[in-house]
């Protein structure tokens, strides 16, 4: 909870340049996730913004509240400027005079102002980017940040490798539809469907070939993960993804026949006995079902917001206990005799919903924007991904998922809760280098 607010002379330059932000700033969803991801906004405040009719008022509302958000708003604030393209503007506050303000009265106070400072907009106002900005039922689809090529050369050698092009494959296997004869208790995943194509463009746009398959059995989700660990292009790619959509228990998903594929097995198809050509790579897993049935109705605060905002009505992914197949083949080591490996290492799982020793928990979906935790990996890895490694930018979206609430008047889902988490394996930091051209550069990089 930030408990002071922004800095005198920050505050001034918003105040003495607030008319001419007003008029032309852009304010859109990727300003408004670019402040979020900063924890300058909250999900409350952000729908705030964003409810306002026109952009002259969302620029209002958000500069109402920038000076309470704490000595780092303003930098945060000029960073999401540039950002978005609206460097112009980011540089009209960085170089305001402060010598002829006087006072110490808020921005706020004083909005909108008269000026005689006009710039010309770098960034129009398109009909596109209008509707981007209304458009409340879908993912966000901010480009992915790019990586800077300091960034690279000051991170480059003390992470895991990411250079090759693709950065490696992308497996996910997305169950929205299951057979009503052999599974009757598993609804139709609606708004599941979002979610796979919200992950192939966005591991597209991070360099990865995606591979999504729709409604499998848990037979054919089996065979579709042994085929992809075994794939020869793992050889020469720096990386690999598996991302599983569908209603499950804790330890397992569910197959569209009602029968279950156990997690520990799909972990095991890539440990370092079974997958070789993976050891010492990272490998990243996202299990966006439930793990047990159980509703987190969440607990009264006794300190902080009165309450948060998640729009529309959720849904739970939720299915029943059931057995598994938990045998694991055996396969001969790579015959390395000075060098071993534990049997399993450089993995990373986020997973949507808690696992604990007396609580398993639902996981919430949204029938139009799609899952909560896969929106939320979304947005944070298209604006972090430049310069966070994976680890931290779990732990955002950890937060962000810890903010949400549901709003589902007259159901049980009414102001429900949900808490993800993530387990890792890493043995070095993640880092996507998102859009950076290897293929200019030379660099020497050990691999452990």
């Amino acid at each position: 909870m930030l408990e002071c607010g922004m800095l005198k002379r920050d505050r001034k330059a918003l105040q003495k340049c607030s008319a001419v932000l007003c008029r032309q700033m852009v304010v859109d969803e990727m300003l408004i996730q670019s402040l979020q991801a900063d924890d300058i906004l909250t999900e409350s405040m952000a729908e705030s913004v964003m409810a306002e009719k026109t952009s002259q008022k969302r620029s209002w509302r958000l500069l109402l509240l920038l000076p309470k958000r704490g000595p780092k708003a303003f930098s945060s604030f000029c960073s999401a400027l540039k950002d978005t393209e609206q460097k112009h503007l980011c540089d009209l506050l960085t170089q305001c005079p402060q010598t002829d303000l006087s006072g110490d009265s808020p921005v706020y106070s004083s909005l909108p102002l008269s000026t005689q400072e006009v710039i010309p907009a770098k960034r129009s106002r398109t009909l596109e980017s209008m509707e981007v900005s209304l458009d409340t039922d879908s993912p966000i689809t901010t480009p992915v940040l790019p990586c800077s090529h300091d960034f690279y050369i000051s991170h480059c050698q003390q992470s895991y490798k990411m250079s090759s092009s693709p950065r490696g494959l992308v497996l996910v296997i997305s169950n929205v539809t299951f057979d009503p004869c052999a599974a009757p208790e598993l609804d139709l995943r609606k708004g599941g469907e979002v979610d796979d194509e919200v992950l192939r463009k966005l591991f597209t746009e991070l360099d990865y070939s995606v591979t999504v398959q729709r409604n499998l059995t848990a037979q054919e989700m089996r065979q579709c993960i042994e085929m992809f660990s075994r794939r020869p292009e793992h050889r020469t790619l720096d990386s690999c993804v598996v991302c599983l959509l569908s209603h499950g228990v804790e330890g397992a998903v569910y197959g569209t026949d009602g029968q279950l594929l156990q997690l520990d097995w799909v972990f095991g198809s890539f440990d370092n006995a079974r997958c070789p050509l993976l050891q010492n790579k990272p490998k990243m897993f996202f299990i966006q079902a439930c793990r047990g049935e159980d509703m987190d109705c969440g607990v009264e605060q006794t300190d902080g917001p009165s309450r948060t905002c998640s729009p529309s009505c959720e849904q739970v992914d939720a299915g029943r206990e059931g057995q598994g197949d938990s045998g694991l083949r055996q396969r001969g080591d790579m015959g390395r005799p000075r060098i071993k490996l534990p049997q399993r290492s450089d993995m990373i799982c986020g997973f949507a919903s808690l696992k604990g020793q007396n609580i398993c928990t639902a996981a919430m979906r949204n029938t139009k924007r799609g899952s909560w935790f896969i929106q939320d990996l979304n947005t944070v890895l298209r604006l972090q991904a430049k310069d966070t490694h994976l680890a931290d930018m779990l732990v955002k979206v950890n937060s962000r998922i810890k903010e949400r609430e549901g709003h589902a008047p007259g159901t049980a889902h009414h102001r429900c809760k949900e808490m993800s988490e993530f387990t890792s394996s890493l043995c070095k930091d993640l880092f996507f280098f998102p859009k950076h051209d290897m293929t200019h550069h030379t660099f020497v990089q050990h691999s452990d």
